[in-house]
């Protein structure tokens, strides 16, 4: 498990890395909606309107992804799956490949992030795909100031996959109900 949780974490430094990056894009043509597919569309979900998705470069692992962003809200969604390694075949919702890989996700994160802080993490399960999802709450500082956070992590066969939402710690309200838009079957 600690192979798989590094690929998570190099998932999790493009996120950092693409929240700070909000500004400084360039403006780009909103869409209406953004749908958004992974684990060959057992986990898919629609972004509202208003935002833009950029593709992120592949990580040396294989791990593919888009950012998406929304300058209003100053939200980002970060998307991501990457092949398990070693040839590991899991189920749709295998409950040790997922408490493994999120427990070392929160370690790698409190290592990564000096003020990262765990606020909740549950276990769920899709109810239209059967589909595991482990979702961790927490806050950091990212991107030159303090953000909600919410890492959803996924399996399915020989791909994971990793969905993170940031927005800034003012916005709860509005955070959360994107989080349910994702996570909803």
């Amino acid at each position: 498990m600690s192979l798989l949780s590094k690929k998570a974490v190099v998932l999790m430094l493009a996120a950092v890395a693409g929240f700070a990056a909000i500004n400084a894009q360039a403006a780009k043509e909103k869409v209406k909606t953004e749908k958004v597919s992974l684990l060959d569309g057992k986990f898919a979900f629609v972004l509202p309107k208003g935002f833009v998705a950029d593709p992120l470069p592949a990580s040396p692992s294989g791990a593919k992804g888009t950012m998406y962003t929304n300058q209003t809200t100053k939200t980002v969604v970060i998307a991501a799956e990457n092949q398990i390694p070693a040839g590991q075949n899991v189920k749709d919702n295998d409950g040790e490949f997922l408490d493994g890989s999120v427990s070392s996700f929160i370690d790698d994160q409190r290592k990564a992030l000096p003020d990262f802080n765990k606020l909740s993490e549950k276990s769920l399960t899709q109810k239209g795909t059967g589909l595991g999802l482990r979702q961790v709450d927490s806050t950091a500082t990212q991107g030159g100031g303090q953000t909600l956070n919410t890492t959803l992590l996924a399996g399915s066969g020989t791909k994971m996959a990793l969905v993170q939402v940031i927005s800034r710690a003012s916005d709860k309200k509005a955070h959360d109900a994107l989080v349910k838009a994702i996570v909803k079957d």
